[in-house]
């Protein structure tokens, strides 16, 4: 459409068929003195004014005030006057600064004699005023339209629904208007669905033209409209006064003057509150997030129900608990979850800032609320219930915000119980909050209540199951013999919080430790709970030193006894610092990365293995040296897989961000979880596990071997007390000597034929060793006074800060830990 003759058409009034019609729509822009800044070619048109009349003029000279309708002798050049009841704010309240939130309303005026445009009679305008907050001198916007020519069809009917057509592109204008773009800014916020781009354009045909397009939409609503009823209330409201005045003068009152409609204005307020409900219950409850949902509560009621909305939640809810027992008393903690207001920004901030936890005391209405569970409705808080509440306080006077306003607070229940409740507040000039509000904001009430306890089920439940695999998952220590350890746990965000990944490390003899990654095949608490059971078995067979291969065995063979319901996989790494080797087994997982220590990556070449629970299949270890420096990185196949991607993009992103220099283990981390989580909505869980391989040198490992005579004790005493001193470690001699005695002793004691060893291995602790060809573990006993035996281990046991036994492939091995502390 070409638009550039735009400004000569008329106006389309589109009545008759139904179809959007092109209506002017005055426009007008008032500064901080109260005076006309902008005025629209439409608001010539409708108030009759020009421009260079208007501009600069007082507002309340121009446009409809309130008052009572006058008779016709008093109408002004203008026509400055008009009827309200007494259900909403008044233009001139807005106009001189009395309002500070969106206003809406009707007003009638007079066509003026030799107004050519229109015919002469009076005129209904509907009318609506959006304070400007920022910088600028612009204060006020001001929009009305011709009433009749917005409704054709219906002319009692004041709630205009408002769509703006687009404009077409190239289709540029020019306005001295300095607001302007600030002002394009702020129309989404009057039309919600709107974007900056389209107000930009709607705001350039505004200023320029005067009108852009009204019509019958049921897609944007003005959130701010004339309160229920209004137009057909101000008209009775009209007839009384004018009835009124007939009457006082002793003269019959005319039949139009009479009150008849009566009934079809109740059927009117009744179906405006339906739809009220109606448009409020598709607004909430889009997400189970539980502070979303609270946000959403408070926003569909403010402004167009009230103009303060402040949410209050039991502790339990807040703190994701079980369902709340009992009814609430003066000790219940009630959390403000959100709080939602028409004020300028920050008046409520600190006076009663969200997150705050308090109760309320039994002679409040909030507590009666509470303890019925039913709503209550305090048309005006006086001076005496302000004080009241406001003691609840402390070192803060709410009275201001509070004193003189309409109350309505109404509960929060799901299932009979009362989950919180909402404190709902009307400004002094907005009408009362009356009987049929309390029914309407108990049924908004309801219908918040079980969205809230929808959100507060889930938001349980996913708590729970956080904590189930929370517990599961170890809390490994970041330095183990020879190597330093980083991992990273992320939930899924698509299919579940909660999954079946893992990761593990134990400590085995001989200062190896095992590396462990696994994931269990789907989501939700059974696949948590099934990776604890194979996590623990996992922690078992690896503390009795079972080979990796031998180790997946019979993890296969347990998970089929569980159940065939789930599978598996499993990466299991033992790592000897001394040997400076890797022994890895994989039961169908994606194979490690190994970081050389010069730079280069590479994805490890394991037997790929069937997934655990499958039964059946063989597994294989595979031997891998490494070197001082180099890193190992394990992780799970969420990291890797991205929805309509080969995985193998994935593992070259892996190798490549693992290689990528870091300060730290952590850093380096956070760098491969950078490189791969960029997709965002990542459905599955992650688990990354990366060891820094540092090994031991031969200067820290000392071996002995002796011979199966009791003289050998001795021999050993003074081996490990002279390389105790060697090591600057003397401290511990003394100690380390006797706790090598008993262990000395007791190998010669039950060895067969094989030479007992002894090795020393300094670390972070100082790790003894001995090795004998017996199968038999010993056990810790209690030894009686009379008894000759038994009492080593429990001198071991009481001096060393870590023993255990292992059996190997040609007996035991029995160990301690001293702390080290160097001299």
């Amino acid at each position: 459409m070409d638009r550039g003759s735009e400004r000569d058409r008329p106006p389309s009034r589109g009545a008759g068929d139904g179809a959007a019609g092109r209506i002017p729509l005055a426009v007008i822009i008032v500064d901080r003195d109260g005076l006309v800044s902008h005025w629209s070619t439409g608001a010539r048109r409708l108030f009759g004014a020009a421009k260079d009349e208007a501009v600069g003029r007082s507002v309340l000279d121009l446009l409809p005030v309130s008052g009572a309708l006058p008779d016709d002798d008093a109408i002004t050049p203008y026509g400055a006057y008009a009827a309200y009841d007494d259900l909403g704010p008044d233009l001139g309240s807005s106009l001189d600064g009395r309002l500070n939130y969106p206003a809406a309303g009707r007003a009638r005026l007079t066509v003026p004699e030799g107004d050519r445009d229109r015919a002469r009679g009076r005129v209904d305008v509907v009318w609506w005023a959006y304070p400007l907050v920022g910088p600028g001198d612009e204060r006020l916007l001001v929009l009305a339209a011709d009433a009749d020519r917005l409704h054709p069809g219906d002319p009692d009917d004041p709630r205009p629904t408002v769509a703006f057509e687009r404009i077409a592109p190239g289709f540029a204008l020019h306005t001295d208007f300095p607001g302007a773009d600030d002002l394009a800014r702020r129309l989404p916020e009057i039309l919600p669905s709107m974007s900056v781009g389209e107000g930009a354009r709607i705001v350039a045909q505004v200023l320029e033209l005067g009108y852009p397009v009204l019509e019958f939409s049921q897609n944007d609503r003005v959130p701010v409209t004339p309160d229920w009823g209004v137009a057909r209330r101000t008209e009775r409201l009209a007839r009384r006064a004018r009835a009124a005045r007939v009457a006082a003068q002793g003269l019959p009152v005319p039949e139009d003057l009479t009150d008849e409609d009566g009934e079809d204005l109740e059927f009117a307020a009744v179906r405006e509150r339906l739809e009220f409900l109606n448009e409020v219950s598709g607004r909430i409850g889009t997400s189970l997030d539980l502070s979303r949902t609270i946000i959403e509560v408070s926003k569909a009621v403010v402004p167009r129900f009230t103009d303060v909305a402040g949410t209050y939640l039991r502790e339990q809810v807040v703190a994701g608990e079980g369902f709340p027992d009992g009814v609430p008393d003066t000790t219940t903690m009630w959390h403000r979850v959100a709080l939602e207001h028409t004020d300028e920004p920050g008046r409520w901030d600190d006076v009663v800032p969200v997150g705050e936890a308090m109760p309320f005391p039994a002679h409040t209405p909030f507590f009666q609320c509470m303890t019925t569970g039913e709503p209550v409705l305090v048309p005006r808080i006086s001076e005496e219930l302000g004080h009241a509440i406001a003691s609840q306080f402390e070192k803060r006077d709410i009275r201001p915000l509070i004193s003189h306003r309409s109350m309505l607070v109404v509960p929060l229940k799901a299932r009979n119980v009362v989950l919180g409740f909402m404190i709902l507040l009307r400004h002094p000039e907005r009408v009362e909050f009356n009987d049929m509000d309390r029914v309407t904001g108990a049924e908004l009430a309801a219908r918040a209540g079980l969205v809230l306890d929808n959100a507060r089920m889930y938001t349980y439940q996913e708590s729970v199951a956080e904590t189930l695999q929370d517990s599961m998952l170890p809390h490994i220590p970041p330095r183990m013999a020879g190597c330093d350890i980083a991992t990273r746990y992320l939930p899924g965000t698509l299919l579940g919080r909660v999954g079946g990944d893992w990761f593990d490390s134990v400590k085995l003899p001989g200062a190896r430790t095992a590396l462990v990654v696994g994931d269990v095949m789907g989501h939700g608490l059974n696949s948590a709970a099934m990776m604890g059971q194979l996590r623990t078995a996992v922690q078992t067979m690896a503390a009795l030193d079972l080979p990796p291969a031998q180790l997946l065995r019979n993890l296969d063979d347990l998970a089929q006894r569980l159940g065939d319901t789930y599978l598996a996989t499993c990466l299991y790494a033992v790592y000897d610092p001394i040997e400076s080797e890797l022994l890895i087994a994989n039961a169908g997982h994606i194979p490690p990365v190994l970081v050389r220590a010069d730079g280069r990556s590479e994805l490890l070449d394991l037997p790929t293995g069937a997934p655990i629970g499958v039964g059946g299949v063989p597994f294989e270890a595979v031997r891998v040296p490494v070197a001082p420096g180099d890193r190992l990185v394990m992780c799970t196949d969420g990291l890797v897989e991205v929805r309509g991607e080969d995985i193998g993009v994935g593992l070259a992103t892996l190798c490549e961000s693992a290689a990528h220099p870091a300060a730290s283990m952590d850093g380096a981390c956070d760098t491969i979880i950078r490189a791969l989580n960029t997709h965002g909505g990542r459905k599955d869980d992650v688990a990354l596990l990366m060891a820094r391989l540092n090994g031991i040198g031969p200067e820290d490992v000392a071996e002995w071997r002796l011979g199966l005579d009791p003289a050998e004790v001795g021999r050993a005493r003074a081996a490990v007390g002279e390389q105790l001193h060697e090591w600057g470690l003397s401290r511990l001699a003394e100690s380390a000597e006797l706790l090598v005695s008993e262990l000395v002793t007791n190998a010669v004691r039950h060895s067969h034929s094989r030479p007992v060893q002894l090795r020393l291995v300094r670390g972070e602790t100082l790790l003894c060793e001995v090795d004998d060809d017996d199968h038999t573990l010993p056990t810790l006993l209690s030894a009686g006074p009379e008894d000759e035996s038994g009492r080593g281990l429990r001198v071991v046991s009481t001096l060393a800060r870590e023993w255990g036994t292992s059996r190997t492939n040609a007996g035991k091995t029995v160990w301690f830990e001293l702390t080290a502390r160097r001299r």
